[in-house]
């Protein structure tokens, strides 16, 4: 997993930014052209954040993908034919992969779910939940 450094430094060193590089997140830099582009689908879409910009130009870089749940972001993802994935496709992968234990994936998900915050849909948090729920139990 990559995240561009302005990202990084506005919105994650402070929130376990180092400790999601030691379980394997790196930090890029845009060049040149790049921060050209982010500044300016930021100056036509100022809805959005510059680092949201930064992230989906470097997520248009060959073999990325953005991981986001804004609509907004989203959406201009899509505009840009930019592979766009959520939280829920992130929870799957790390499930399929055994990357995480069925057992901290439902811990997690209903810590998530549980927040006032979640804007998840209801139906695709109980249906995971009960199914890692379910594979934790030993047989």
């Amino acid at each position: 997993m990559v995240v561009p450094d302005l990202l990084f430094e506005n919105e994650l060193r402070d929130c376990n930014g180092t400790y999601f590089q030691k379980l394997g997140l790196s930090v890029t830099s845009l060049n040149s052209d790049e921060v050209e582009l982010a500044q300016d689908i930021h100056a036509h879409r100022p809805t959005l954040s510059l680092e949201d910009c930064f992230a989906l130009v470097c997520a248009g870089r060959k073999e990325h993908i953005l991981l986001a749940g804004d609509a907004t972001l989203r959406k201009e993802a899509s505009a840009r034919k930019i592979v766009c994935r959520g939280v829920l496709w992130l929870l799957d992968e790390m499930f399929a992969t055994g990357t995480v234990s069925a057992h901290h994936l439902c811990e997690g998900l209903t810590r998530i779910k549980q927040d006032k915050r979640c804007r998840l849909p209801k139906t695709d948090l109980e249906s995971r939940i009960k199914k890692w729920c379910n594979s934790s139990i030993p047989k």
